[in-house]
């Protein structure tokens, strides 16, 4: 029998597990229920539309006939986007209970999101570590890129979607129609353009279960539909050409004889969707991406995993909008993806995601002295201390490892008014570059790289950052003694 203080001590292990798995389960709870929410918010932007138009007086009107078909064309975007949503939550495999009674660890408060804040800060402006590793054999097998993550952590398990394909201005959902597929979030009344439903969706997914959630957290949902154009549709091409095609160029040329017996080995922190990390991936590297956002793992866990063949699925990502368009045209203009079958392009064995935080998954000590090489792209302004991150990819890092990094120093936590307790250092680029110094790396290359972010490429507005692009090579501890 345990000693007294041995079984306090378990009861307090158990109850503090408990607690998280309470606190996971609320966080992706409302995640969920941000998506389930998007086509009732997206519903409710229309009828603000509507509303300003009939309050013009019968001239002006007249000047804008069109107007009501445009609108009509809004509510079947809205539909078939809730469509590729409700779809992929319904094949959606929940790591916990999600049913299971939480109210022991306290209400849930929605002054502040949960910890996915960061998900498209770069725009304008999360799980605990949980890596899964691919099976050997879903190299493979074209259907299956990513295995399930390891039992009992924070996981995206495999899903199964079917295809959904674009749709004319003649087909479009009527008003009363609509408002009935918003009103029932579990997706009953969502279509596609051919009329498919979703299948019954899955207990979770119950209205009963569903929270009202901020605005704030729909926008997220939005972001992540730009998202997908940025990592998987033909239009985000010219995108990735400005911040993919640096990176892997530069990693073809410090690494030009790649073996298959023994590949070099790269981290992709701040993965998002997981495009980057593939695309290392089918250059001969076992690659890793890390994400934190469950908005993000979810999604890009469903496209990596499910779909069958590139263009499966359209949406009509630049509708939440009506600034700055050239056209309604463009501004309602179908977006099909993937552009590629991710099964299809040629990964190399290994490939993972890896859902959580860069900090506490990476400052394990079986991660030192792993990674060949570390990529960040849009990543190192996400910390809270941008320092510990520098810290962290110096130590992972194998002696004479690169560091290669594009992106701007837009500091995610930077600004957060009423949140006294948000940790924020933002430093200089020359403050990084020092900091870097001190940790062991020395610059091989550096330059400015003009892109954007998620920018909608037919838009009147185009942000545009001249990002730092860099390579560093940690030195070894024989040379860094030397040189000291």
């Amino acid at each position: 029998m345990k000693p007294r203080q041995e079984q306090e001590e378990d009861e307090e292990r158990l109850r503090q597990r408990k607690l998280e798995e309470s606190l996971e389960i609320k966080s992706l709870r409302r995640i969920i229920s941000a998506y389930l929410n998007y086509p009732e918010a997206a519903e409710e932007d229309v009828k603000r539309y509507e509303r300003s138009f009939r309050k013009l007086p019968p001239s002006h009107k007249g000047l804008l006939s069109h107007y009501p078909l445009k609108f009509q064309r809004l509510r079947r975007c809205i539909s078939i986007n809730s469509y590729f949503i409700f779809s992929m939550l319904q094949a959606f495999e929940p790591p916990l209970d999600m049913s299971q009674d939480i109210d022991d660890c306290g209400e849930l408060h929605f002054e502040r999101p949960p910890n996915d804040g960061n998900v498209c800060s770069h725009e304008s402006t999360t799980a605990r570590g949980s890596c899964s590793k691919l099976d050997e054999a879903c190299c493979g097998e074209p259907s299956n890129v990513m295995s399930k993550l390891a039992e009992g952590l924070t996981a995206i398990e495999e899903m199964q979607i079917e295809g959904c394909h674009g749709s004319d201005a003649g087909s479009c959902l009527a008003g009363e129609e609509n408002n009935k597929m918003a009103a029932e979030c579990c997706g009953n009344h969502v279509s596609d353009s051919n009329g498919n439903v979703p299948s019954s969706p899955r207990d979770w997914l119950d209205p009963s279960f569903q929270l009202h959630v901020p605005l704030v957290d729909v926008d997220k949902v939005r972001c992540v539909i730009r998202n997908i154009v940025r990592d998987w549709a033909a239009e985000g091409q010219k995108e990735r050409d400005q911040c993919y095609k640096p990176i892997l160029e530069e990693l073809n040329s410090l690494f030009p004889s790649l073996c298959n017996k023994s590949p070099p080995t790269c981290l992709v922190p701040g993965a998002g969707l997981g495009r980057l990390a593939l695309e290392i991936s089918c250059l001969g590297f076992v690659s890793q991406g890390n994400e934190f956002s469950y908005y993000m793992m979810i999604c890009s866990s469903f496209i990596l995993n499910q779909t069958q063949n590139a263009g499966e699925w359209t949406i009509y990502p630049w509708i939440h909008s009506n600034c700055n368009s050239l056209s309604d045209s463009d501004q309602l203009r179908p977006v099909s993806f993937p552009d590629i079958h991710p099964a299809s392009a040629g990964i190399t064995e290994g490939f993972s995601m890896c859902g959580g935080d860069f900090v506490e998954v990476y400052s394990d000590p079986s991660q030192v002295g792993v990674w060949d090489a570390v990529v960040t792209c849009f990543f190192i302004d996400t910390a809270h201390n941008i320092v510990e991150y520098i810290e962290i990819i110096s130590r992972i890092l194998k002696d004479g490892g690169v560091w290669i990094n594009l992106g701007p120093l837009l500091y995610h936590f930077a600004d957060m008014y009423g949140q006294e307790d948000e940790m924020s250092i933002e430093l200089s680029l020359e403050d990084v570059k020092c900091v870097a110094f001190h940790y062991g790396f020395e610059v091989e290359k550096e330059k400015t790289i003009e892109t954007t972010y998620t920018t909608n490429p037919r838009s009147m507005m185009q942000n545009r950052y001249f990002a730092a692009f860099w390579t560093m090579r940690k030195k070894s501890a024989a040379a860094e003694k030397h040189s000291t």
